[in-house]
């Protein structure tokens, strides 16, 4: 089994990242501020202005250590990355079922019955765990509606079925998500999904995480020799992954918006930790980013049973076991592709 390795985040501005031996040294107006030994690492990112020598580059690559590049406020830029890793007869492959129509739609079903498995639960968690009166009946009513999302998932359909299946499923759950927030509400609340730029704290909230979790997610794919471009779900575009989109779907609701929520609602992240740009946009200052950056490695060791596999395991690991498990059903090892059910 794959171990579950640090990532480095470097968020300090003006902080460069240079080589020594086998050892990453982290340096800030020319002092060393960190030495980390690259074999503990399994990926780094940089967020804002930080830079890195061509060396360490060279030996991210050499290691197979994914080094990437994000704006300060999370959004993707660039990422250093060594020679293609995986057998060509598996991305043939995967290639061939993105362009088959059926068995496109067969894993784009798999992907969004997750999602909305997913989904539900946490919805119906919270009313478990205390929801008033009011949210309540609100988040009943959302789980009843993703249900029957469920069942129009049940047989053969195409992709347009299946993508409207999600759109309407994704409307009903980020519907209730309003419910979901406890604590702060005169600072953090959710009317709609809303992207470059997200135009409330939550939404900054979610936008960042989902980078977090894209970048994890792209790199298990390539890991196991999948390409994280060419999916099934997500429709090609130039420069977006799109199976790395489809696999996260997953995980969005139990990882990503779950975190977001405990954040909020145990008030780690606080209003004066985001601040409104001329144009709309929220960003979070370095403080809050922080925060976030620790909750996210402190979640992705929390251990949990694969519902498919019955072993246990960090959350950490899971995007690796689905993309495992993804390569497993394109070679022909398992007739269908087991997504990931929380529980």
């Amino acid at each position: 089994m794959k171990h579950l390795l640090n990532t480095l985040y470097v968020t300090s501005q003006g902080a460069y990242l240079s080589r020594e031996g086998e050892t990453v040294v982290v340096k800030l107006e020319g002092q060393e501020r960190l030495r980390v030994p690259m074999h503990t690492l399994g990926s780094i990112v940089c967020l804002g202005q930080v830079g890195a020598s061509p060396a360490l580059m060279g030996l991210c690559g050499e290691r197979g250590v994914c080094l990437s590049f994000l704006s300060q406020n999370g959004r993707f830029l660039a990422r250093v990355q060594g020679p293609v890793a995986g057998n060509v007869l598996l991305r043939r492959e995967q290639y061939r079922r993105a362009d088959h129509e059926a068995q496109a739609s067969l894993l784009a079903q798999a992907v969004v019955a997750g999602k909305v498995m997913n989904a539900r639960s946490v919805l119906l968690r919270a009313i478990r765990q205390g929801a008033d009166e009011c949210a309540a009946r609100a988040l009943s009513q959302a789980g009843r509606e993703l249900a029957s999302r469920l069942r129009d998932l049940q047989g053969p359909s195409s992709l347009e079925v299946v993508r409207g299946v999600e759109g309407e499923a994704a409307r009903t759950y980020f519907g209730a998500f309003d419910h979901l927030i406890r604590a702060q509400k005169e600072s953090f609340f959710f009317h709609a999904r809303s992207r470059r730029p997200p135009l409330d704290n939550i939404n900054a909230l979610l936008s960042f995480v989902y980078t977090l979790l894209m970048h994890d997610v792209a790199s298990a794919l390539e890991g196991v020799g999948l390409d994280p471009a060419v999916g099934y779900l997500h429709r090609d575009r130039p420069g977006r992954k799109s199976l790395a989109l489809d696999l996260m779907e997953e995980f969005r609701p139990f990882l990503a918006d779950r975190l977001v929520l405990s954040l909020v609602n145990r008030q780690q992240v606080k209003a004066n930790g985001f601040t409104t740009t001329a144009n709309g946009g929220v960003y979070m200052d370095d403080a809050t980013r922080k925060t976030v950056l620790v909750a996210y490695q402190e979640r992705k060791r929390e251990e949990l049973s694969h519902p498919f596999l019955g072993e246990k395991l960090a959350l950490g690991l899971v995007p690796h076991v689905q993309a495992l498990l993804l390569a497993r059903h394109l070679r022909g090892d398992l007739d269908a592709y087991p997504p990931f059910i929380w529980r």
